[in-house]
C-alpha cells in the first residue's frame, strides 16, 4: 500500500555513502526523514559528514549489514557492487525491506545477466558474449570485427573495468588485467556505430511510473563530461528511448529510481547499453532542471510515496561534470564566473581528497536554447579547478 504519512522517526538507510547517497539524503532531510548510511570506509565519505547514523563494515558480510538494516525502516542502494544473494539474506534476517528488491536487482546485477534480462524482454542490446579463453577472444573478433570492448561483468564504472582491444595481443592483455585469468567473468561487447549516447531515468513504485526527459550524455575517455536535456535529437527518438526505459523497468518489476543508457545508431535505432538500479550521473541535471529531481523521486519511490513530476523547468538544461584536476586535498577554485550566472547551480560533493579525473562536483545551467546554454555552461566552468 502507498505510504500516507511520514513519521518523524522514519529512517532511510543507504548501502553506500558517496555523492549519489548524499544528494538523495538531502531530499530525505527535506521531508524530515532520518538518514543512515553503511559504508566499507570508516570516515570521510560524503554522507558520513551529514548524519550521526553511520556504520562501517563489509559489503560481503551479511551480519554487518543485518545489524545496520535492523536500525532502518527501509534500505536502498547507492551502487550495484553488492551481491543479490547477500541482499536477500539481509532482508530475510533483518525484516527490513530493500528497494530495489533483491529479486529485481538479481535480474541486472552484472552486465551479463542484465543483457540476458533485457534481451529476453525484447529490448535491443549491444552484441555480447561471455569470454573464457583465448579461443573465445579470437572468435568474437572474427564474428563482430575489431576493435571491440572487454568489460568486467561486475564493478566497472567511469572507464574502470573496461578496455578497448584492437587485436589478439591487446585482448589477451586486457582479459588478464580485468581478472579473467583469476575467474572474473569477462564480457566481450561489439562496437556499435552510433551517433549519440542517450539516457533516460525512470522512477517507479506502487503509486505509478514517472519517466524523465531523454537526455544526451557527452563522453570523453569513457567518462561522462556533460549532459544535455532534452537530447538534441528528433522527438520520435526521445519518445522511443523513454518507452524502452519504461519497458526495461517493468521487465525487472523495479521499485525505485533506474537509469538507462542507449546508443543511437546511424540508422536511427536505439540499443540499450547499460542500466543502473539507482540515481545516475546522467540525471544530475534534474535537481534544478525538473520539478522533482531523480533524487527526490528516489526517496519517494522506495518509501512508497506518490511520485513527483519530471517536467523540465526551462526549455534547455546543460550539466557539466567537474572532475578532479589535481592530486591534493579537495578545494574548488575559480568559481566566481560560474556562480555569477543567474540560472547556474554549483554542486560540490564533499569529497575530502581530489585526484585527476575523479568526479568531484557538477554545474547545471538552465536556459531557453540548448546550444547556447551548453556553450555558456562550458565557458563559465572552463577555469574551475578542484
Amino acid at each position: 500500500m502507498p505510504r500516507t504519512s511520514i513519521p518523524a522517526n522514519l529512517k532511510l538507510g543507504f548501502l553506500g555513502a558517496g555523492q549519489l547517497a548524499r544528494m538523495s539524503s538531502l531530499e530525505a532531510f527535506r521531508f524530515g526523514i532520518q538518514v543512515a548510511v553503511f559504508s566499507d570506509r570508516t570516515k570521510n565519505e560524503p554522507v558520513q559528514f551529514m548524519t550521526p547514523y553511520s556504520t562501517s563494515g563489509s559489503f560481503e558480510s551479511v551480519d554487518d549489514m543485518v545489524e545496520f538494516a535492523k536500525e532502518c525502516d527501509v534500505i536502498t542502494l547507492e551502487n550495484e557492487f553488492i551481491s543479490s544473494d547477500i541482499l536477500k539474506k539481509v532482508q530475510e534476517k533483518s525484516g527490513t525491506p530493500i528497494y530495489p528488491s533483491p529479486e529485481s536487482f538479481a535480474l541486472i546485477e552484472n552486465k551479463l545477466i542484465e543483457k540476458q534480462t533485457f534481451e529476453a524482454a525484447g529490448i535491443p542490446v549491444t552484441p555480447y558474449k561471455l569470454v573464457r579463453n583465448e579461443s573465445d577472444l579470437e572468435q568474437f573478433g572474427e564474428d563482430h570485427d575489431w576493435p571491440y570492448m572487454l568489460k568486467s561483468s561486475k564493478g566497472g564504472y567511469d572507464g574502470y573495468g573496461n578496455e578497448t582491444v584492437n587485436n589478439m595481443e591487446e585482448a589477451q592483455e586486457a582479459f588478464s588485467n580485468l581478472g579473467g585469468d583469476k575467474g572474473q567473468d569477462i564480457l566481450a561487447e561489439a562496437f556499435v556505430d552510433f551517433t549519440k549516447e542517450l539516457a533516460v531515468q525512470v522512477a517507479r513504485n506502487e503509486t505509478g511510473t514517472v519517466v524523465y526527459p531523454c537526455c544526451e550524455t557527452v563522453q570523453k575517455d569513457h567518462i561522462c563530461v556533460a549532459v544535455l536535456s532534452p537530447a538534441p535529437v528528433e522527438n520520435i527518438v526521445r519518445e522511443m528511448a523513454q518507452e524502452l526505459a519504461v519497458k526495461a523497468t517493468e521487465a525487472i518489476d523495479g521499485k525505485g529510481i533506474f537509469a538507462y543508457e542507449f546508443f543511437l545508431t546511424k540508422e536511427g535505432s536505439l540499443i540499450l547499453n547499460e542500466s543502473a538500479p539507482r540515481p545516475h550521473n546522467s540525471g544530475h541535471y534534474t535537481i534544478e532542471g525538473t520539478v522533482a529531481s531523480q533524487f527526490e523521486n528516489h526517496v519517494r519511490a522506495v518509501l512508497g510515496l506518490p511520485l513527483g513530476s519530471s517536467r523540465l523547468n526551462k526549455p534547455a538544461v546543460a550539466m557539466i561534470n567537474l572532475l578532479g584536476t589535481h592530486k591534493r586535498p579537495a578545494e574548488t577554485d575559480h568559481i566566481k564566473e560560474a556562480l555569477a550566472e543567474e540560472n547556474g547551480h554549483l554542486h560540490v560533493y564533499g569529497k575530502v581528497d581530489s585526484k585527476v579525473g575523479r568526479k568531484m562536483a557538477h554545474y547545471t545551467l538552465l536556459g531557453d536554447n540548448l546550444e547556447e546554454t551548453y556553450k555558456k555552461a562550458m565557458h563559465v566552468t572552463r577555469n574551475i579547478e578542484i
